[in-house]
């Protein structure tokens, strides 16, 4: 039986034949995609069973293929529980995403698919290894950039479209950045550590934590020089005010629909986990005294506050579809590091109630994670969809569409409501989580119920956001365009494309209804990464315990509420419609009455760009505002 670690390896060695395969068939169109798709799901099971085997046997050691003594690092692989979370969503949003793309560049037959499944594949082996490999030269210097050149390329897809290309060049720019600052704070805690410990140069994670105490009493300016260069660092991949409104609102639309649905849904996730296996795990529990989490926890949460709110409210004013989705990947990118803070500010204490409440915060965080790239990975699959049957991302143009694609319109509701929070769905599991473990650390960090209020009103304008996104495509008046392409023949697209909208769809309603199975899933996570301050997060009672529900408040509800609630809702649909067919009353139909004097035209269509004018005037200073109205950039 392989080990994880073998496992992983095998991933990325299949994602590597899988290029060079997709790349010698790429003249015929479709047996590229397919053999695309069969490395990434070959390479996915291995993943899966990584992940899996490490949850279940509460984690493995590391093990060790390449070493390069000459320059301070080898290539060693350990799988340990929270390496398990994030291999498991990379895993489960890749399959769908290239199932996806076989059917979906049949949008662009003037461009070659070598220049796509190549790509693609490489790009999710740079994912595999990066929450994988334990030595920190790995990290920046080969799997970061073996990320971002893949996906630099991706994102110019479309090369002939100057737009793209400046999309693109932002991206590229961005995370070269990203990476000279994490690998210079990783420089400094290595160098630094080989001279407190009078040993050589290593560049091994569990090296740097073993000296993190000395490095901490003794040179703690520099440690808090290279946490900032983290902070900086992965913030810029990951969406983090200010620095995602620089590239990710331009990138995701620019980019092909199922590479937008990795780049928000995996590729920002990695820059979540470089926060939290550094900020958590790399210091060990004796050097907690020294260590000033509560600072660290309020700078990140102040820092995801602001992103959320500026993000969702940026996002409320955009009228092409990817570009919205582009915005909210920050904005919830926020509700991720508000969790992460949380947890932070509450861990330096006796007080197990309060740890428990960290413990609450980091669950709700890692498992928001989670759903973010479920969610919003089906809503750009979803607006590929879109893009595919009417060539437009505006939503001024759209309109009606329920009639004419209901599978493509059903899954969009249900990512809808996901991403805005509501209950049944997973948006609301993790959200919940995170706010609670803020609302009630109010009494050890005051600032968090704050941060909290701001994060619930950003909901009520998420859930505003895809009122408009959803009623405008698919519940508003046939447009003219979509009345021109219906026309033209179907406009539903294939099962090819339907699948994966079906499979993410099922994803997000399963953890809503069923969210116990999740936090037991973030508990073998926490059980298997037994070390540095994860260590105390494993110590305290799991969030679906009673200790800590007593707290939360939420043992009840993750366990029975849910299903017993859609029961209810089902029950009353039910006696509503029967009620309704009982009175035998007749419909009306009837041509919508305009004062009397204007005939149905698109100038009288209620449109997206109607939606929310004083909103976006009193916000206008945030920035973000969409291209003027009327123009319809067909950038994918």
């Amino acid at each position: 039986m392989i080990t994880p670690a073998q496992a992983v390896l095998g991933s990325l060695l299949a994602c590597f034949a899988g290029a060079g395969l997709s790349g010698i068939t790429a003249r015929h169109r479709r047996l590229a995609g397919w053999v695309a798709f069969l490395a990434t799901a070959a390479s996915s099971g291995l993943a899966l069973y990584a992940a899996a085997t490490a949850l279940v046997a509460g984690g493995t050691p590391p093990q060790e293929f390449l070493r390069i003594d000459p320059l301070g690092f080898a290539l060693k692989i350990h799988v340990d529980g929270l390496t398990a979370v994030f291999l498991g969503l990379i895993a489960s949003i890749a399959l769908p995403a290239a199932l996806f793309s076989i059917d979906y560049l049949e949008h662009y037959p003037d461009y070659s698919v070598a220049r796509y499944h190549p790509w693609f594949l490489l790009f999710l082996a740079a994912m595999y290894g990066l929450v994988s490999t334990t030595d920190m030269m790995w990290f920046f210097c080969i799997f970061w950039l073996l990320m971002t050149l893949p996906g630099y390329a991706l994102i110019r897809f479309e090369n002939r479209k100057p737009e793209n290309r400046r999309a693109a060049n932002k991206y590229l720019g961005m995370m070269l950045l990203a990476c000279a600052l994490t690998m210079t704070g990783a420089e400094l805690l290595a160098v630094t550590s080989a001279s407190a410990s009078g040993g050589a140069l290593k560049y091994d994670f569990d090296s740097v934590s073993r000296n993190m105490p000395v490095l901490l009493r003794t040179q703690p300016v520099l440690v808090a020089l290279a946490f900032a260069l983290f902070l900086a660092g992965f913030g810029i991949k990951l969406g983090m005010w200010p620095f995602g409104q620089i590239w990710l609102p331009d990138a995701h639309p620019a980019a092909p629909s199922p590479v937008s649905a990795m780049l928000s849904g995996v590729m920002i996730k990695t820059g979540v986990y470089g926060l939290m296996r550094y900020f958590l795990w790399l210091v060990p529990t004796e050097a907690q005294g020294d260590y000033p989490m509560a600072v660290w926890g309020a700078v990140i949460a102040g820092f995801g506050t602001i992103t959320l709110f500026t993000g969702t409210m940026q996002a409320l004013k955009q009228e092409q579809t990817k570009r919205l989705l582009a915005f909210h990947s920050i904005g919830q990118v926020g509700y991720i590091l508000l969790g992460l803070g949380t947890c932070l500010a509450l861990l330096p204490t006796s007080d197990w109630s309060v740890v428990s409440l960290a413990t609450l915060g980091f669950y709700g965080a890692l498992l928001h994670t989670v759903n973010h790239g479920t969610f919003k990975s089906l809503l750009f699959l979803n607006s590929g969809a879109l893009l595919r049957a009417t060539d437009t991302q505006d939503l001024n143009q759209l309109g009606g569409l329920m009639r004419f694609m209901p599978v493509t319109a059903i899954t969009t509701l249900i990512a809808s409501f996901s991403i805005s929070g509501l209950p049944l769905f997973n948006g609301f599991a993790s959200k919940w989580s995170l706010l609670v473990a803020a609302v009630q650390g109010g009494g050890a960090a005051k600032f968090l119920p704050l941060c909290a209020a701001i994060a619930i009103l950003t909901s009520a304008l998420t859930l505003a956001s895809f009122i408009k996104f959803f009623g405008t495509s698919f519940l508003s008046r046939t447009s003219a365009r979509v009345a021109q392409k219906a026309r033209q023949g179907p406009l539903e697209v294939g099962w090819l494309m339907r699948l994966p909208q079906l499979f993410l769809a099922a994803l997000c309603v399963g953890v809503g209804l069923m969210p116990a199975v999740a936090f037991h899933l973030m508990d073998l996570a926490l059980n298997a990464s037994r070390q540095g301050l994860g260590a105390i997060l494993a110590k305290t009672p799991p969030v679906t315990g009673g200790a800590v529900m007593g707290i939360a408040g939420w043992q009840g509800s993750s366990r029975f509420a849910p299903i017993l609630f859609a029961a209810v809702l089902g029950l009353m649909f039910l006696l509503a419609l029967g009620l309704a067919r009982l009175t035998h009353v007749p419909r009306r139909h009837a041509v919508p009455w305009l004062c009397g004097y204007a005939r149905e035209t698109e100038g009288t269509r209620y449109g997206a760009h109607h939606f929310y004018s004083h909103i976006k005037h009193w916000f206008r200073w945030l920035g973000g505002m969409p291209r003027p109205h009327g123009r319809s950039p067909h950038a994918d």
